[in-house]
């Protein structure tokens, strides 16, 4: 698990890196809010990392600017976008050949992540952990561009469920995309005592989106 830093649009950023060996897919995975305590070493991240490097992506957490020992001062979103732009330019860099691309983020790293989204066609799947669908506008999700996970904690106390049940009814409404939409019962929005059910949800959908492409494929 490499420690990088690499060059963002307002200073260097750390990073952890894990490069798969041969062709591989990529993934990105963006932390929750930075002035609320968010990096890249929050579990559910970390967790989120480990469930690609577990299905042979090379994968990138980083901290946004101003956490950790990345450079520069929080910027209420759009300047933390435009680091995950740079950190997936930094990942496509070594990775030339990627026959994929996926982005994952929790919480404020979901919305980021979703936005991305809409700003790199390259991006073709994504996994979208407790977006806060009740704090932040995801009408620009107009339409999504590929299909993807949404999950939440069923006890989540800070995004009600009914608001991230209205946006994966919303974007499963769209043609040719597929959104799985799962919840994790019990859990609270941090998954505290759920994080191996969540690792759980997540290595399930990615072998099932895998093994639905080779179907496809074959």
């Amino acid at each position: 698990m490499p420690e990088v830093t690499f060059n963002g649009p307002d200073g260097r950023l750390e990073g952890r890196y894990h490069p798969a060996k041969g062709t591989a897919p990529i993934a990105l995975v963006l932390h929750p809010h930075p002035q609320h305590g968010g990096s890249m070493n929050n579990r559910v991240v970390y967790a989120l990392y480990h469930a690609f490097v577990e299905h042979g992506f090379s994968v990138l957490r980083f901290n946004f600017r101003g956490v950790g020992r990345s450079q520069g001062v929080y910027d209420h979103g759009l300047g933390e976008l435009a680091d995950a732009a740079g950190a997936l330019d930094w990942l496509q860099t070594f990775n030339p050949s990627a026959p994929r691309c996926w982005i994952a983020g929790f919480s404020f790293g979901a919305w980021i992540g979703m936005q991305l989204l809409m700003r790199r066609p390259e991006i073709d799947g994504f996994i979208s952990v407790a977006p806060p669908a009740n704090m932040y506008d995801f009408t620009f999700l107009a339409p999504c561009p590929a299909s993807g996970m949404i999950l939440h904690g069923g006890d989540d106390q800070h995004v009600p469920d009914a608001d991230v049940t209205k946006l994966a009814n919303k974007l499963s409404s769209q043609k040719n995309i597929r959104i799985e939409h799962r919840i994790v019962p019990g859990a609270d929005h941090f998954f505290t005592r759920h994080l191996d059910d969540m690792k759980a949800e997540v290595n399930s959908y990615l072998s099932a989106a895998f093994a639905t492409r080779k179907a496809v494929a074959g």
